[in-house]
């Protein structure tokens, strides 16, 4: 399986969340583009908004100002050739490994013959082939890590969006998981969007690095990272030395935000869904 990666875009996107007379804004203005087939890494504060960009690109949420389009058309709701893998994988317990592989490609109604190759397909790519009757439980974290990938491949998407998909794995795994994420990307030419709180890893994967600041999300620096999948990369100088911008970068943003953010202005609110 192999794609042209979509095109993504954010035009002065924005969004507030409503509950009754309180107003919570997320995200505020955020215009980027991530260009066919690139990886983007998003890094910023635990609660500043990334997940929530994530569920924006997906078409789970609408902004409330602004627009999120991919391939030119607005992202009105989930679309069939988009892949997102939250932090909880969304694996289902009481389905096999093969059953799990396959839900996706289930609910768009793919011929079942047709599914169930393309699951098969996508495990093998992962290396799970031979566990397909085995359940999540019996998996290791690092396996459940490799189902939830195998699930989004076998959709053959061309936009893969990652919620901090290796955060419940240790280092070793995490870094041998990395590579996988990498070779897959190279290999298959999707677009992929990465939500992470580990420098290192956003300095690995994303041929761009967004950070962001702290809630209401602004995009505070968009650094260039092109030596992302050379040839020992991790261990060179010039790795450490990305990881230190992107490092300055994230302080340099804290130390913007002083105090408490302010309380959302009326006007502004007032402006969802409009």
């Amino acid at each position: 399986m192999s794609n042209c990666g979509a095109q993504l875009e954010f035009i002065h996107a924005g969004l507030v969340f409503e509950d009754g007379p309180e107003r919570l804004r997320a995200l505020r203005d955020l215009s980027v583009t991530v260009r066919p087939g690139e990886s983007v890494a998003l890094i910023g504060p635990s609660g500043c908004g990334k997940s929530t960009t994530l569920r924006l690109a997906s078409g789970m949420l609408s902004p409330s100002e602004g627009d999120v389009l991919v391939n030119g058309m607005p992202v009105g709701k989930p679309r069939q050739e988009t892949a997102l893998i939250p932090q909880d994988l969304g694996l289902l317990p009481w389905k096999t490994v093969l059953q799990n592989a396959v839900l996706g490609l289930a609910i768009r109604k793919v011929p079942k013959d047709q599914a169930l190759q393309h699951a098969k397909d996508a495990l093998s790519q992962v290396g799970l082939e031979g566990f397909e009757a085995a359940y999540p439980k019996e998996l290791s974290g690092g396996m459940r890590q490799r189902l939830a990938l195998a699930r989004a491949l076998a959709m053959d998407a061309d936009l893969l969006l990652m919620d901090e998909p290796l955060s419940a794995v240790d280092a070793l795994l995490r870094e041998s998981l990395q590579d996988v994420l990498l070779d897959l990307w190279r290999e298959r030419g999707h677009t992929q969007m990465l939500v992470t709180h580990s420098i290192e890893e956003a300095v690995y994967l994303g041929e761009r690095i967004l950070v962001f600041s702290p809630r209401p999300a602004t995009l505070k620096a968009d650094i260039a990272n092109p030596h992302v999948g050379e040839d020992g990369w991790r261990d060179s100088a010039q790795f450490a030395n990305q990881c230190n911008e992107v490092r300055s970068a994230l302080a340099e943003s804290a130390g913007e935000a002083t105090g408490a953010n302010p309380p959302e202005p009326q006007a502004a609110a007032d402006k969802k869904g409009r």
